[in-house]
């Protein structure tokens, strides 16, 4: 007969279950009569890798927990007994190691061992990724400093200063002119560009370093983003036990758009310095609206897949206690459509973001300052002068490159975003909600009746800076609004 001892105090509840299995169960069977606990566990290889890791002063790590599953019948014909009820609370409870004999045979199932409980890197219950709580932190973090760049980076553009540095240096440019000759240096070489020679010519050298100091910001800022994701993504990486494969995965892709991200900023720039916008005397020095969608959308896949990684780390670490509450919560069939119909919120959002961006680069925000119509009715008489009068007979010509057509796409496509919350929210209220998913739904219906409001202002005072940049805000708001209702509806598996 061997001894089991030191079954552990571990942090997460072990779910110790009576069956009973036939002799000839499919199921690893280890005889405690020949073998003690701990060869038992290098002889299961599943249970073996549980245990790896920073073990506690009881030679098992913390956070696991695991099932033992007795066999009835050995149990019966045992010369000793079991106070089975003394095991369970001493799983429960975190009581001092325990010793128990048991003459009898142990059936420890891979399934069992797995699949009853939360497992040693925690969260297998949220279904998301799996990481320390830290990690999820740290993804908020820098999710917040990305929304704060988008708010920047909107201002950027509101106050045409993006194109007031003209060189591409992503080491060297950290640092802005410090002398009186350095600045001239640079305003020479601005006014050597087309927006300064259409546009600016009476601009003074106090202002030029107003709009090279946001500009400078703008860029520095996402300097600043890249270095603290992949200084700590390194980090966590390499120490053992912070990231699960799929969230260093999912954070290696994020470092890679980080980068291309700073590519294309420079790309958007580069399309508002070339030469053709002087030759051509009707062109209008400022950077490529297709760029700047491009940016503008990188920038918010960059904090949407900060963000949901964040609030699933940490979701996934709470107490098997709390995450079966959320599970149990979460089994009613009446959430099935609610699932789909956020989803499609969160791609209507992204659109209208998308659109919005299309909107600020050809400057469409200033004309038909009024609403809801345009002009004498609802859609602008001008809708496809661009096709017709260049004779491409292309349609998607006007829906991309008219600023009257582009305003009214972003027009549709607010109030259809509008619409589908709206309608996610009456519907919400005829389903019994969790208490989190009914805050949530009253969140984005606030959020998406906020931004239209916003963008109405915006366009009635002619795109004052300080009310744009709150729209663009309250775009990220929304989507965040929307993000997170995917997120608290999101089934436990």
């Amino acid at each position: 007969m061997a001894t089991v001892s030191g079954l552990l105090p571990v942090c997460a509840r072990a779910f110790v279950r009576l069956r009973a299995f036939p002799a000839t169960t499919s199921a690893r069977l280890f005889s405690t009569t020949t073998r003690p606990f701990s060869q038992l566990q290098n002889a299961f290889p599943t249970l073996s890798n549980l245990f790896a890791g920073t073990p506690n002063r009881y030679g098992l790590k913390a956070s696991l927990a695991f099932s033992v599953v007795f066999n009835r019948r050995d149990f019966s014909n045992a010369p000793g007994k079991v106070n089975i009820g003394h095991l369970k609370g001493a799983l429960r409870t975190h009581a001092s190691p325990l010793r128990v004999q048991l003459p009898y045979s142990i059936i420890l199932s891979q399934k069992q061992a797995l699949g009853t409980v939360a497992t040693a890197e925690k969260g297998s219950g949220s279904g998301g990724p799996t990481a320390r709580p830290i990690v999820g932190y740290w993804m908020l973090f820098s999710a917040s400093l990305v929304f704060g760049i988008i708010v920047l980076g909107g201002l950027t553009r509101l106050t045409e200063s993006g194109l007031s540095i003209t060189e591409w240096k992503p080491v060297t440019g950290a640092l802005p002119p410090r002398t009186q000759e350095e600045w001239n240096v640079e305003f020479e070489k601005y006014k050597n560009f087309p927006e300064f020679i259409k546009l600016k010519r009476n601009m003074t050298l106090d202002e030029f370093k107003f709009i090279f100091y946001m500009e400078w910001a703008h860029r520095n800022v996402g300097r600043l983003i890249g270095v603290l994701f992949a200084v700590p993504f390194a980090f966590f990486a390499l120490r053992k036990g912070y990231m699960t494969k799929p969230v260093k995965t999912r954070s290696f892709i994020i470092t890679g758009l980080i980068g291309f991200q700073g590519l294309l900023g420079w790309l958007m720039v580069s399309s508002g310095l070339q030469p053709h916008l002087l030759e051509d005397e009707h062109a209008v020095p400022r950077v490529s609206h297709y760029w700047l969608a491009a940016h503008l959308s990188s920038a918010v896949i960059i904090y949407s897949l900060m963000f949901r990684a964040g609030v699933d780390i940490l979701r996934s670490n709470l107490s098997p206690e709390r995450l079966q509450k959320i599970k149990s919560a979460l089994t009613s069939r009446a959430l099935i459509p609610l699932r789909p119909l956020s989803h499609i919120c969160v791609a209507l959002v992204f659109f209208t973001i998308v659109s919005g961006a299309l909107v600020a680069g050809l400057d469409a925000g200033l004309i038909y300052n009024e609403f809801p119509k345009m002009g004498l009715g609802i859609m602008p008489s001008d809708m496809w002068n661009y096709s017709k009068k260049e004779g491409k007979g292309r349609w998607w010509v006007d829906l991309l490159e008219n600023p009257s057509a582009v305003q009214f796409d972003h027009r549709v496509m607010g109030i259809t975003t509008l619409t589908a919350v709206s309608s996610l929210w009456l519907f919400s209220r005829r389903i019994p909600l969790p208490p989190v998913a009914r805050t949530a739904t009253n969140l984005l219906l606030l959020a998406g009746w906020g931004q239209v409001a916003l963008g109405i202002t915006t366009l009635l005072y002619m795109v004052p800076i300080p009310v744009a940049a709150m729209h663009q805000a309250g775009s990220v708001t929304l989507l965040t609004a929307a993000l997170w209702l995917t997120h608290v509806i999101k089934r436990v598996r």
